[in-house]
C-alpha cells in the first residue's frame, strides 16, 4: 500500500469515529468565581430577609432616611447620595428601589410626582421629588437599641443587619427578585388582614391571608397555595356596563396598566378576536377606560372576550423565597405570618426589657441621689482633700443607709453624686424626689406586668397600629371564584366558512364556492356526508372531509340540544331507518359512520335541529309490485332521541322514491334547568347553586336592582351581573312588581305597582331625583308589607302598621309615580310573608295543537325520550309496505338529497 493510500484510509477511520467529550476542570479562582457571584446576588441584591423584610438596598435606604430624619422632607436625589455610603451601587438603582417603596405609600411620606402605578409613568427625575420617613415607620421600624450592627462595605461606617421590623411589613409591601438560580415572588396583602392574622396566631386560632392588590379588580384565589411554588392566582379588571354599546373598566389586574392594557386590546381587536369601535383613557387618580362596541354585539359575551384573549384577565405564580440564616428558604405566606409575629414578639420583650433596666437604673440613681443629700453626706467630703477620699468618705456615709437598693452602689455610682451641683442641692425637694421615685416604681410595675403577660402586650400593640394607621387601609380587591370562559363561546366570528359540498372541501379560502357561516379560527366545524359519514375537524384555509357534503356548521363542545334527524337507506337495497341523535364529543378528524355500516348506504333525510325540534316529513315509495300504501307522514315527535351509533327505528323495507318536509315541528326537549351560582355570579345548567326555573325558548329572566333598574332577559350562560342586583327569578309576564320607595323631590314614600311591557328593554321604575331610593321590591301575588314609624321627642311611638299592598294600590304603569304610603316619619320598612295565592298555570304555545282552529292540549306520546341509557340500542318498527329499489331525487326541497 503506498503512503498516499495508508494516510487517507487513517483520516477516513477519523472521520468515522464518533467525538469524544474533553471535560476540562476548572481551577483557581475560577472554580469559585460563579459560586460567589450566585450568592451574591441571592443574599445581597434580589431577595428580602424574613427577619425585617427588606433587601440589603431597601434596608440601607430606610437607615439613610433615620440618618437625615429631622421631620422635614428632603429631596430624593440627597438621600440617594447618602445611601451610597451604605450600598456599593449606583445612584439610578437606589432610586428606583426608593420610588417603589414610596410607590406602596406605606413607609415613605412623599411629595411631587412618584409616578402612576395605574398608568405606568415613571416617577420624576430625583431631584425634583421629595421624601421623609412616614409615622408608620418611625414606629414600627426603627430602635437602635435593640439593633444589631456591623460595618458598612467600606467599614468607615455602621450598617444594621436586620432592622428591628415590629410588623409583617414583607407580607404588606410584597417582593420581587430574581437572583441566580432562584427567584421570589410574594405578594402583598392586606394590611388590616396582616394585623387580624397575627392577633389570631398570638391567640392561638388559626387564620388564613390572601393577597390584596394596589390596583384592586377582581382575584379567584383558588388555588393561592398559601403563595407557595405552584400556586396561581387569577386576576381580573373590573368590567361593567354604562349602555349597551359601553363598557366600564374601572379597576385592573395587578401586574398591569392602562396602557399595557389598553395595548392587548387592540391587538386582540386587530387579531380580530373582539370588536371594538374605539377606546378611551380617562384615567387620572382612578382607573377609567371607555370601551365603545358596535351596534348589535353582545355587552356579556364582549366581557367574556376581553378576559379570554387580552390582559384583562392575567395570571400570577407566586413563589415565597426569603433570606433566612444566610441561605435561601422557601415558606408560605401563613408561615411568614407566625414567624414575623412571633419576631414581633421578642423584639418586644428586648424594647421592655431595655426599658425595665432603664426605669430601675433611674430608681436606684434617684434613691441614691436623695440618700445623698437628704442625709446630707455631701458634707463629709468638705475636709478630705484628696479624690480617693471622697470616694471612701461618700462610700461609707451611704452604707447604712442603702439596704433597701436592689443592686450594690460602685464607684461609677459615686462619681456621679459628686457631679450634682450645688445650686441643685440648694433646691432639693424631698417630697418631688419622693415622687418622682413613686412614678419610676409605678412604670417598673407596669414594665414587669408586660414581661409577665407578653402575649396580651403584644396583642394590645397590634391592635393599636390597626387603629392608628388602619384608617383607609381596607381591602382593595375583590375576592371571588371565577367561572372559565369558553374561548369557543365568546370569540367574534372573524372570518367566513364556505364549502363545497361535491368536491367535498370546507375551508375558510374557498370564496368561490358557497358561503356557511361566520366562524373564528379556533372553532371547530362538523360535516355530513351523503353516505352517513361525519367527521369533525379544525378550521383551516382548506380541508377534504368526504365528498357530497350535506350539512357543514360550526360545532359546539357538550352541546344535548342540538338533535339531528336522519333517515337512511341501510347498504345497496336494505331497508330504510329513522334515527335521532345529539353530538357530544368526539375525536377530531376522524371519520364517524352513522349508518348501520353497510356500502352503499344512503341518506335520504337529514334535518339540524339547535333545540331539539321534531318535524313531519312525507314518504313517498316508488310505485313497484302491489304496494298499497304509497305515501304516509312521518313524525320525529315519535322517534326516541339516542346515540350517534344506534340503529335506528325501520322506516320500510321498500324503495324510497323521495321525502319531503310536510310540517316544520316544535321543541320535543325538556324544559332547560338554569340555576345561578352565587359563588362566581353566573348562570349554569350544571346544578350549582339555587335553582331559578325550567326555562322554554321564549322565556325570560327578570331582574331587579336596588338602584331601581328593571329588565327582562334571555337566560345566556355568559350574562353577567350587577351587584346591586336584588332580584333574579323567571318571568312572568302577567305577574305585577310591587315596590315602595322614597321619592327625593317629593320626600315622600310611594307604593306601585306595575307590569313590564318592554321585553329587553332597561327601564327605572323609581323616580330620577339624586336622592330618591328603593326601600323593597316583590315579586309576590299579594305581598304584605309592614311600616315601622320614627319615635318623636316626647310622644309615644306610633303602633307599625301592616300594609296589604294589592288592596293599597291597582297595577298602573310603569311611570306612574303610585300612592303615597304615609305622611308620617318612617324609621323603616320591612317586607312580609305574603298571602296565600294561587298562580295560574303556565301554557306555553309548544305544549299545544290546532284542532279545527280551536287550541287543545295534545296527548302525551310514549314513544318519546331522551335517555342517554338508550344510546348504542336499536329498535325496529316494520311497516308493510311494498316497494322497489331506491331512487335519490333531489326535488328542490331544502331537506332533500
Amino acid at each position: 500500500m503506498s503512503e498516499e493510500n495508508e494516510e487517507l484510509e487513517n483520516i477516513n477511520s477519523e472521520e468515522n469515529q464518533e467525538p469524544q467529550e474533553t471535560i476540562t476542570r476548572v481551577t483557581g479562582m475560577y472554580k469559585d468565581w460563579f459560586l460567589d457571584y450566585a450568592s451574591y446576588v441571592i443574599l445581597e441584591r434580589a431577595v428580602p430577609a424574613i427577619e425585617d423584610g427588606f433587601k440589603p438596598v431597601q434596608r440601607r435606604i430606610m437607615h439613610s432616611m433615620k440618618d437625615l430624619d429631622d421631620g422635614r422632607y428632603n429631596k430624593v436625589a440627597n438621600i440617594v447620595g447618602h445611601t451610597m455610603q451604605y450600598h456599593p451601587h449606583g445612584d439610578a438603582s437606589i432610586a428606583d428601589a426608593m420610588v417603589q417603596i414610596g410607590q406602596k405609600d406605606l413607609l415613605i411620606d412623599t411629595q411631587g410626582n412618584w409616578g402612576n402605578i395605574l398608568t405606568g409613568d415613571r416617577a420624576a427625575a430625583s431631584r425634583y421629588i421629595e421624601a421623609r420617613l412616614s409615622k408608620f415607620a418611625l414606629d414600627v421600624v426603627y430602635n437602635p437599641k435593640i439593633t444589631e450592627w456591623q460595618a458598612s462595605y467600606d467599614g468607615r461606617r455602621k450598617e444594621p443587619i436586620n432592622l428591628p421590623v415590629m410588623f409583617p411589613l414583607l407580607l404588606a409591601q410584597g417582593g420581587e427578585g430574581i437572583a441566580v438560580g432562584l427567584s421570589t415572588k410574594i405578594l402583598p396583602h392586606n394590611f388590616i388582614e396582616l394585623i387580624d392574622a397575627s392577633v389570631k396566631h398570638l391567640k392561638g386560632k388559626r387564620f388564613t391571608i390572601l393577597p390584596d392588590f394596589p390596583t384592586a379588580g377582581i382575584a379567584d384565589f383558588s388555588n393561592y397555595n398559601d403563595g407557595m411554588r405552584g400556586g396561581k392566582v387569577r386576576v381580573r379588571a373590573k368590567i361593567s356596563q354604562l349602555n349597551k354599546n359601553t363598557l366600564v373598566v374601572s379597576e385592573i389586574p395587578f401586574g398591569t396598566t392602562t396602557s399595557s392594557l389598553i395595548d392587548s386590546i387592540l391587538k386582540a381587536n386587530d387579531k380580530g378576536k373582539i370588536k371594538i369601535k374605539r377606546i378611551e383613557d380617562n384615567t387620572a387618580a382612578e382607573v377609567e377606560i371607555l370601551i365603545h362596541l358596535p351596534s348589535g354585539l353582545s355587552p356579556d359575551k364582549t366581557i367574556d372576550a376581553l378576559y379570554a384573549f387580552t390582559n384583562c384577565e392575567t395570571s400570577i405564580s407566586p413563589l415565597g423565597c426569603v433570606i433566612e440564616d444566610n441561605k435561601p428558604f422557601f415558606v408560605g405566606v401563613t408561615e411568614m405570618l407566625r414567624r414575623s409575629t412571633d419576631n414581633t414578639v421578642q423584639l418586644l420583650k428586648q424594647e421592655l426589657e431595655i426599658k425595665l433596666g432603664e426605669f430601675e437604673e433611674q430608681w436606684h440613681f434617684a434613691s441614691l441621689e436623695r440618700i445623698f443629700i437628704e442625709n446630707r453626706i455631701y458634707r463629709d467630703i468638705e475636709e478630705v482633700e484628696t479624690w480617693e477620699g471622697v470616694i471612701s468618705a461618700i462610700d461609707k456615709g451611704l452604707k447604712p443607709h442603702v439596704k433597701h437598693l436592689k443592686r450594690a452602689v460602685t464607684e461609677e455610682d459615686i462619681v456621679r453624686l459628686t457631679e450634682i451641683r450645688i445650686k441643685r442641692i440648694s433646691k432639693f425637694d424631698i417630697d418631688k424626689a419622693q415622687q418622682k421615685i413613686d412614678a419610676l416604681e409605678d412604670q417598673i410595675a407596669e414594665v414587669k406586668h408586660h414581661l409577665a403577660n407578653l402575649i396580651d402586650y403584644s396583642i394590645a400593640y397590634f391592635e393599636r397600629l390597626k387603629k392608628e394607621y388602619g384608617e383607609g387601609k381596607e381591602r382593595k380587591t375583590e375576592i371571588r371564584v371565577f367561572a372559565d370562559v369558553d374561548a369557543t363561546k365568546v370569540v367574534i366570528r372573524n372570518t367566513k366558512l364556505y364549502v363545497n359540498r361535491e368536491e367535498g372541501f370546507v375551508g375558510t379560502s374557498l370564496r368561490r364556492d358557497e358561503y356557511v357561516c361566520d366562524c373564528s379560527d379556533i372553532d371547530d366545524i362538523i360535516v355530513f356526508t351523503k353516505e352517513g359519514k361525519m367527521m369533525v375537524t379544525k378550521v383551516d384555509s382548506k380541508t377534504f372531509v368526504g365528498k357530497n357534503i350535506i350539512h357543514v356548521a360550526v360545532f359546539k363542545k357538550k352541546d344535548k340540544r342540538t338533535i339531528y334527524n336522519m333517515i337512511y337507506r341501510d347498504g345497496k337495497g336494505g331497508p330504510s331507518y329513522v334515527k335521532r341523535f345529539a353530538v357530544t364529543s368526539i375525536t377530531r378528524d376522524r371519520e364517524y359512520d352513522l349508518t348501520n355500516g353497510n356500502k352503499n348506504s344512503v341518506v335520504w333525510y337529514f334535518s339540524a335541529n339547535p333545540n331539539g325540534e321534531a318535524e313531519v316529513v312525507t314518504v313517498m315509495l316508488r310505485q313497484v309490485g302491489s304496494i298499497k300504501k304509497l305515501k304516509w307522514d312521518l313524525d320525529f315527535a315519535d322517534i326516541l332521541i339516542k346515540g350517534r351509533a344506534s340503529k335506528g327505528n325501520q322506516v320500510t323495507k321498500y324503495s324510497i322514491k323521495r321525502i319531503e318536509l310536510k310540517e316544520k315541528g316544535v321543541s320535543t326537549l325538556k324544559p332547560r334547568k338554569i340555576w345561578f351560582d352565587d359563588t362566581v355570579q353566573r348562570l349554569n345548567v350544571d346544578g350549582r347553586g339555587e335553582l331559578i326555573g325550567e326555562f322554554r325558548g321564549e322565556d325570560r329572566l327578570l331582574i331587579a336592582t336596588q338602584s331601581g333598574i328593571v329588565k327582562t332577559i334571555i337566560p345566556e350562560l355568559t350574562t353577567h351581573f350587577d351587584n346591586d342586583m336584588i332580584v333574579l327569578e323567571k318571568w312572568i309576564p302577567k305577574k305585577p312588581i310591587s315596590a315602595i320607595y322614597y321619592d327625593g323631590q317629593k320626600e315622600r314614600y310611594y307604593v306601585k305597582r306595575f307590569l313590564i311591557e318592554n321585553e329587553g328593554k332597561e327601564e327605572s321604575f323609581i323616580s330620577e331625583h339624586p336622592n330618591s331610593q328603593l326601600e323593597i321590591v316583590s315579586t309576590d301575588w299579594r305581598p304584605m308589607a309592614e311600616v315601622e314609624f320614627t319615635k318623636e321627642r316626647g310622644k309615644d311611638r306610633k303602633p307599625n302598621l301592616e300594609v296589604n299592598l294589592e288592596e293599597f294600590i291597582a297595577v298602573k304603569g310603569i311611570n306612574a309615580l303610585g300612592n303615597q304610603l304615609t305622611k308620617e316619619k318612617i324609621n323603616q320598612i320591612n317586607l312580609l310573608d305574603p298571602l296565600p295565592y294561587e298562580a295560574p298555570e303556565e301554557v306555553h304555545a309548544d305544549e299545544l295543537e290546532v284542532v279545527d282552529e280551536q287550541m287543545v292540549e295534545p296527548k302525551p306520546s310514549e314513544n318519546i325520550a331522551t335517555s342517554e341509557d338508550a344510546a348504542n340500542t336499536t329498535t325496529e318498527q316494520n311497516n308493510p309496505l311494498d316497494g322497489s329499489d331506491p331512487e335519490i331525487d333531489d326535488s328542490g326541497q331544502a331537506s332533500l338529497f
